[in-house]
């Protein structure tokens, strides 16, 4: 028998986190401090167990994209094509339904997962890929003239003021649909490596932000978002802040900078390719329109 039920206790975080570290090793999975941190009336996580057997988790929550909300159905190995990943998706596009959204999205990074959602009407609508830096002997940057580079842990405000440059950033996404980013998850969410997150600012204005994010693997980190003011760009003001961030990670005990960019945004992918980034991963974002036809295959 399976049985669907909402994560809520320390018990049952620990217990999502760990199904999530299995399914996708190399990303972050957060902890319980984390997730009680992250948790609103939109979020929900689940478990899913098969006969009295950890069997899978689930998240739905709001997405940065407009007008959507995210779903994950992740399902142990040994316990797939047994209906748990079906049980799982129904209660999480339940949920997103009850708040009114056009559509579901999900991220799949394997064929298996993309089959599952095309059954339910799930279409590719976006591809990111992952970069990989290897850290050997990163050098410091020198800075365009007329720039002053400052940490967020030397001047934590600064996360803050930043946040209106990182909204222009976000709107040149070449994305499906805007990508909104609020106050509060930015100042929860970036650069919480505070050292290795660096701000530009010509006199006191903020023209550049580069923020560098922990990761669940030791000697792992990722970057977050990297964004030059535009009457900034084309000056090596990002190229710049890339090399202090990954100069201050190779001195703190980082060996591996991870990062994730959309289709779109060559212009950083071939930064981080100058850098010497190597691709590893595509992620698939899929979205369907709701209701889904979850009646209808049940596998």
């Amino acid at each position: 028998m399976i049985v669907v039920r909402p994560a809520e206790t320390d018990a049952d975080l620990e217990a999502w986190i760990r199904v999530r570290r299995a399914v996708i090793p190399t990303e972050s999975a957060g902890t319980v401090e984390e997730h009680r941190a992250r948790a609103s009336k939109e979020r929900l996580l689940l478990l899913a167990e098969l006969d009295g057997e950890l069997a899978g988790s689930g998240l739905a929550d709001r997405s940065d994209l407009a007008g959507r909300f995210g779903v994950a159905p992740r399902v142990l190995p040994d316990f797939r094509r047994r209906g748990v990943g079906w049980a799982l998706l129904r209660e999480l596009v339940a949920h997103a339904h009850g708040f009114g959204v056009a559509q579901a999205s999900a991220e799949v990074v394997d064929d298996g997962s993309r089959s599952f959602a095309e059954r339910f009407g799930f279409r590719e609508s976006d591809r990111q890929v992952e970069q990989v830096k290897t850290l050997g002997d990163e050098q410091p940057a020198e800075l365009p003239s007329g720039i002053e580079v400052v940490t967020v842990a030397e001047r934590p405000a600064l996360l803050e003021e930043a946040h209106p440059l990182a909204c222009e950033g976000y709107a040149d996404f070449a994305t499906v649909a805007p990508v909104t980013v609020s106050l509060e998850d930015w100042l929860r969410d970036e650069a919480t490596l505070p050292g290795g997150s660096f701000v530009a600012l010509a006199g006191d204005e903020v023209v550049g932000y580069s923020g560098l994010v922990a990761h669940d693997n030791p000697g792992t980190a990722e970057d977050g978002l990297t964004v030059v003011r535009r009457d900034w760009r084309r000056r090596g003001l990002a190229l710049a802040l890339k090399r202090l961030e990954l100069h201050w990670a190779a001195q703190n005990g980082v060996r591996e900078v991870v990062t994730w960019t959309q289709r779109g945004n060559e212009g950083m992918r071939r930064l981080n390719e100058l850098l010497g980034y190597e691709y590893r991963d595509v992620s698939l974002t899929m979205c369907a329109p709701l209701p889904l036809p979850l009646d209808s295959d049940r596998s």
